[in-house]
């Protein structure tokens, strides 16, 4: 009986963990120029094994943060600052057909591109074992770098993080052959249910081809003020308007405008010296 029971208690574990979250450590490096730019943070993969989602950890906490404020009626830039992340993408894969759809706002508007079957692999016959996992080498050519992956049939998705996918095994490493930036699985969980990421927040949902998208976010960076000064005066709004910089969600007393100001010029002053992309074409 008592056996009996535990098979049960293991079947239903089972059962409710439907889906599984790869855990990755992220490093990457913004601004080629200075190396106190780069950066270290925690990125998930979810995957129910046909469809997965890799976003920010902060990303998700961000989110209950800001649903929390919405519910209080108060805005705390401090403890937005502390989730921010170089990681300001989603990226959604359907594994059977290899399409990954790309999501990222610029200035209000949150932009969404499709790409099927982005990367070409090129096997090696090099192996290591990296943590628990015998992996193996590979490489690939993608948005003007050189990647190197490292994947292991243990694990039996043909997925991995950010875009990369199409090997015969999960990704358990990949990094660009300058070291600017990588992706490590630290960590393996199991998930009843995935969490709602809220990519939107506010303005509109683009669709957009790669190339168009390219163009969009050039324009941006190379005058971001101008940029986000002409979308408010689209929308109809004053340089004091909402969005970033403006009235917090949910009403209640405004942010410190000085607080407010200093914050809108660390955040110009990163994107001009976001000079070295993970995709640099």
């Amino acid at each position: 009986m008592k056996l009996l029971s535990l098979m049960g208690i293991l079947a239903m574990q089972l059962v409710s963990a439907q889906y599984t979250r790869f855990v990755y450590q992220v490093a990457t490096t913004p601004d080629s120029t200075n190396a106190e730019s780069r950066k270290t943070e925690l990125a998930y993969l979810d995957t129910d094994g046909k469809q997965s989602g890799f976003y920010a950890e902060n990303t998700v906490r961000r989110d209950s943060l800001m649903e929390r404020m919405r519910a209080t009626r108060t805005f705390d830039p401090s403890q937005m600052e502390s989730l921010r992340s170089n990681i300001n993408y989603t990226v959604k894969k359907d594994l059977a057909d290899q399409k990954v759809t790309f999501s990222n706002r610029i200035g209000r508007d949150n932009y969404t591109y499709e790409e099927t079957s982005p990367m070409e692999w090129k096997i090696l016959p090099e192996t290591v074992k990296i943590g628990e996992y015998k992996t193996q080498k590979a490489e690939t050519i993608y948005g003007g770098r050189t990647w190197y992956a490292w994947f292991t049939m243990e694990l039996p998705y043909q997925d991995g993080p950010y875009k990369f996918c199409g090997l015969p095994g999960l990704i358990v490493k990949v990094q660009d052959e300058k070291g600017d930036y990588s992706f490590d699985l630290i960590q393996v969980k199991k998930l009843a249910e995935l969490p709602s990421v809220d990519q939107r927040r506010f303005g509109q949902d683009i669709k957009i081809t790669r190339d168009k998208y390219r163009t969009v976010l050039a324009k941006f960076q190379k005058d971001p003020e101008g940029y986000m000064n002409a979308e408010r005066q689209t929308m109809g709004r004053g340089p004091g308007g909402g969005g970033p910089g403006g009235r917090p969600p949910g009403g209640g007393g405004g942010p410190d405008q000085s607080r407010m100001k200093e914050m809108r010029d660390r955040m110009l002053k990163e994107i001009k010296s976001n000079n070295n992309p993970i995709e640099l074409k």
